[in-house]
């Protein structure tokens, strides 16, 4: 899994899996701030988050918590 960020154009994209897109992944739009993109075998391949600094920094001042349910561990990352 990756996280990505373009200041540019203020876009992240979650990466679900690694590798080359596959062919014939269809975007859905989910609102006008978020776009789902599907493998054809009905995988979600990758989230597209717009507006992303507004959506990420909203409730956790722009810091990622990775969370392993199994031990209880957690990581914590700077985003922006």
């Amino acid at each position: 899994m990756k996280i990505s960020y373009d200041p540019r154009y203020n876009i992240a994209y979650l990466r679900l899996h690694e590798g080359v897109e596959p062919a014939g992944v269809e975007t859905i739009k989910m609102s006008e701030e978020i776009n789902i993109d599907m493998a054809p075998d009905g995988t979600i391949y990758g989230i597209e988050l717009l507006n992303a600094n507004a959506q990420l920094n909203k409730a956790d001042k722009g810091k990622l918590l990775v969370v392993n349910e199994a031990t209880g561990e957690e990581s914590e990352f700077a985003i922006f």
